[in-house]
């Protein structure tokens, strides 16, 4: 516990200061922690970062995670983020040729996946910031005040099980109160901040994005559980690595911009 909460500290020491900076600095940043989710995510189908495959998907990452003011860049080279996936996929299947299905589809097909599901949180992280931190803030309260919620009411309230083929100490109960804990600490932070939203809409998106932060967690433990992996990494003692940090986020921020809050 005590090295979780030193661990802690010191990574929020240096993520809410660049979260808070913004520009070209929290640019750099996700970059850097996309990168470190993809090399987690790969690693644990055994696909090696330093090949061709992990250098393909994380050059398409980097390309993916382009915010939108710098798609000028791909513009001068008449190219577009959904071509340079479909050219990815490409190389990625001619790829399997060339190992003689030593690298087979299936590996192909998850490189280009885990590219997927770690660029496209990423991506509107980026743009979320970009547009407003009070957007961020909001995300990061959903997502904090539901994972305590959850796991308070859980342990004292909780007795029926969630699922527990995927994560035997989560409860229904425990998913209905970091839902409600979400709610209140929501309603609290929009009377105190000026956040761009109509409360009418806010509350019910909110309980859509608590659950799916909720959800977002599952899947990270559903694919760690399948390839029997305990953490994504190990560059956070105590906590894992940076997925099992960033899991909830990857599915609340796009869901945040698909239900046009933002």
């Amino acid at each position: 516990m005590k090295q979780r909460i030193i661990t802690g500290v010191l990574a929020a020491a240096l993520f809410i200061p660049v979260v808070w900076a913004g520009g070209l600095l929290f640019v750099i940043g996700t970059y850097f922690i996309a990168t470190v989710a993809l090399y987690e995510v790969l690693r644990m189908r055994s696909i090696q970062f330093r090949s061709i495959p992990g250098a393909i998907s994380m050059i398409t990452l980097w390309i993916f995670l382009l915010p939108i003011e710098y798609y000028e860049l791909l513009n001068q080279l008449n190219y577009s983020k959904i071509e340079t996936a479909l050219l990815s996929v490409l190389l990625l299947l001619v790829y399997t040729v060339l190992k003689k299905n030593r690298f087979t589809f299936d590996d192909a097909a998850f490189a280009v996946f885990a590219m997927l599901y770690v660029g496209i949180g990423f991506f509107y992280f980026i743009e979320t910031r970009n547009e407003d931190i009070l957007w961020v803030v909001y995300a990061l309260i959903i997502i904090w005040t539901t994972d305590s919620g959850a796991y308070f009411i859980g342990k004292s309230m909780g007795k029926r099980k969630l699922w527990p083929d995927i994560s035997p100490n989560k409860t229904v109960e425990g998913f209905i109160g970091g839902i409600l804990s979400a709610l209140v600490a929501v309603l609290v932070f929009y009377f105190i901040a000026p956040l761009d939203a109509i409360l009418w809409y806010l509350l019910p998106a909110t309980v859509v994005l608590s659950a799916f932060g909720q959800i977002g967690d599952l899947v990270e433990s559903a694919l760690k559980r399948h390839y029997g992996v305990k953490d994504s990494g190990n560059i956070l003692p105590g906590h894992g690595g940076l997925l099992d940090r960033f899991d909830s986020l990857l599915f609340v921020l796009p869901l945040m911009h698909i239900l046009q809050l933002i």
